[in-house]
């Protein structure tokens, strides 16, 4: 390795030119330089992004998916009213005396469009309104009756848009049942003893509200398989064969994460993160929990180790539940400084999270740069979320701590958020990190298999060496395309989900990189 080294800077472009030309330059070479090519030439960058594979979405709220104009669609079909001054969504009748019209009327009045749109996103946001912070937090409660009927068509939209953007893998946090299980907790209280308080819920009904939850799952996909015509072929009598249909959603595989809602009294934050522990044992398509609604908020700071006490109990319980946490989406001034210190590394140590979301504030924890050995060393991936860390906290360029988790090894996944409020998506994001960081392409490629290595779907990894991106010996030397898995290949992948998205993604991969 030392010659390679002697090499003057000037001649590099010489010796690959020299390694094209004897053959030995792979696809995955071209791809890397076709895009150095483009780096700078954002429109062919966003094209390249756009089409480039990308594993899986880690951080996806479905609700802040969806993107305002669908509910305001959905709102008009409800018939709901919106009221003109705040653009807040509300259950007929419509009262005209408090300014109140039928959200239909938004279709022919293109102000109020715009307004709604506006107040359901970030969308030509002005910060002299109110702080950006606020502004999007806010937007949920003023859309929210619209997603009550519509999980279905929320689901449809947020998959064929993954599916779309060359995603294999979708986990969207979602709280199916929240509503029954919250009033179990109300008749049940607070006590201080977990394991009483379990047992408690248990008996007061939590196994209804489990299946429940689970005959909600059933519903929003048969609503979203119907709509993306999933699993469709061909009508009688058609001259060419039965195939599935071309709705590239179709082909992602979802899986749902449990968003316990850590604003509420203490006893219904339990109930909720004990409903997601059972739900995750009785179905195999909720494969984890987390917590959200505002970090910075008074509950969720001032309750945070109660909290993790309880993510601690109920570990103990059901050990072999997924556990991922929000955790470090503050900043200076948004928090006491104190507040800054310990929410990452107790989320891992306490609240046992294998993964977490956001990390912002990780260089103004105690010790940041032992707790970036740590996350490194316990393979402790973080879902990195550029454009709302901006939007929300502030924080960009290089007071991002992205380049801090790369320079000590720690493994990352870009992730979207809330891309409907956000009015982004996966390959904007995948562009902003590029831009701002200048990542290589190898390391875009990294970050979208780490998607999967670190997603919770079940069974072996496909890969021996996810460092090395070794294969395991049953399927060394294969190439995922177009050759399907044969003998002791397939029989590993038909044991293990996991290894078989990770194989669909390096068919993508494989596929994509023949074009250069």
């Amino acid at each position: 390795m030392r010659q390679w080294r002697r090499i003057a800077p000037n001649s590099w472009s010489l010796f690959f030119l020299a390694v094209a030309a004897c053959g030995a330059e792979t696809s995955e070479d071209r791809t890397a330089r076709y895009f150095e090519s483009v780096r700078t030439q954002p429109s062919l960058l966003l094209a390249f992004l756009r089409d480039m594979p990308k594993g899986g979405d880690l951080h996806n709220h479905l609700f802040g998916a969806v993107y305002a104009e669908s509910y305001i669609d959905f709102a008009a079909r409800d018939g709901l009213c919106v009221d003109r001054a705040s653009a807040r969504l509300l259950p007929p009748p419509c009262n005209a005396d408090k300014n109140q019209v039928p959200a239909a009327t938004a279709l022919t009045d293109p102000a109020l469009y715009r307004q709604m749109i506006d107040a359901y996103s970030m969308r030509d946001f002005q910060a002299s309104q109110q702080p950006a912070h606020d502004h999007f937090f806010n937007a949920f409660s003023k859309f929210g009756a619209a997603t009550e009927k519509r999980h279905g068509e929320m689901l449809a939209e947020v998959v064929a848009r993954a599916g779309a953007e060359n995603e294999v893998y979708l986990e969207l946090m979602t709280g199916p049942a929240r509503g029954q299980v919250i009033r179990v907790a109300k008749d049940v209280g607070w006590d201080e003893d977990l394991a009483r308080l379990r047992q408690k819920l248990l008996a007061q009904g939590l196994a209804e509200a489990v299946a429940a939850g689970r005959r909600e799952l059933d519903e929003e996909e048969s609503r979203m398989r119907e709509l993306l015509g999933c699993g469709s072929v061909a009508a009688p009598g058609a001259t060419h064969p039965a195939t599935p249909t071309s709705n590239p959603g179709c082909g992602v595989t979802v899986r749902y994460i449990y968003d316990v809602l850590r604003g509420l009294p203490p006893e219904q934050v339990f109930a909720q993160m004990l409903l997601a522990f059972e739900l995750a044992g009785a179905d195999r398509r909720l494969v984890a929990l987390n917590l959200v609604m505002p970090e910075d908020a008074y509950i969720p700071m001032r309750d945070f180790d109660l909290h993790m006490r309880m993510l601690d109990h109920l570990h103990s319980v059901y050990p072999r539940v997924h556990i991922t946490l929000h955790a470090g989406e503050l900043a200076p001034g948004l928090v006491p400084p104190e507040g800054l210190r310990f929410h990452i590394r107790r989320s891992m140590e306490k609240g046992h999270a294998e993964r977490i979301g956001h990390g912002v504030d990780v260089m103004h924890e105690d010790d940041p740069l032992g707790l970036l050995r740590e996350m490194a060393g316990h393979k402790v991936l973080v879902e990195i979320c550029l454009t709302s860390n901006d939007m929300i906290l502030g924080v960009r360029g290089m007071d991002h701590p992205l380049p801090m988790y790369l320079r000590y090894g720690v493994p990352l996944a870009i992730s979207t958020d809330d891309e409907g409020v956000a009015r982004s998506d996966l390959t904007w994001e995948y562009k902003r990190a590029v831009e701002t960081y200048s990542l290589a392409y190898t390391q875009l490629k990294k970050m979208a298999r780490d998607s999967l290595e670190y997603s919770f779907l079940p069974g072996s990894s496909f890969w021996s060496s996810p460092e090395k991106s070794t294969p395991v010996a049953d399927c060394a030397g294969i190439e995922p395309y177009p050759r399907p898995a044969s003998g002791p290949c397939r029989r590993f992948l038909e044991g293990s989900e996991k290894a078989r998205v990770q194989w669909k993604l390096e068919a993508q991969f494989s596929q994509f990189e023949k074009q250069f």
